[in-house]
């Protein structure tokens, strides 16, 4: 995908403020933190939006909810509690098709989200 955002931080065009890397997943802060501790964890296989997985890629969720955790962790907000999120589509609120995982934490998260 050439013209995705993420896609060009996956290959190394932009360089994120990265939290967390592994063979699957990267892990950075937020642009547009809506937290005090706001990272977005994306897969490094282009998948637009929940929408879009498929069979085959069920094991790309576990993956990043379990980055989501480690991110927590290295962020210091795994004891205190976080929020991890995934908007799918433009109703959804998600403004960059590709498939991202917000961690959210450092404050009280309130109820609905909004």
């Amino acid at each position: 995908m050439n013209d995705c955002l993420f896609c060009k931080i996956v290959n190394g065009d932009i360089k994120p403020d990265l939290v967390l890397e592994n063979e699957y997943v990267l892990a950075f802060r937020d642009i547009n933190p809506q937290a005090p501790e706001h990272v977005l964890i994306i897969p490094k296989k282009h998948i637009a939006s929940l929408n879009d997985l498929n069979e085959m890629d069920a094991p790309v969720l576990g993956r990043m909810y379990l980055a989501a955790r480690q991110v927590a962790e290295i962020c210091g907000v795994a004891a205190s509690g976080y929020r991890t999120l995934i908007n799918c589509g433009m109703d959804g609120g998600q403004t960059v098709l590709h498939l991202h995982l917000h961690m959210l934490g450092g404050r009280s998260m309130h109820w609905p989200p909004g």
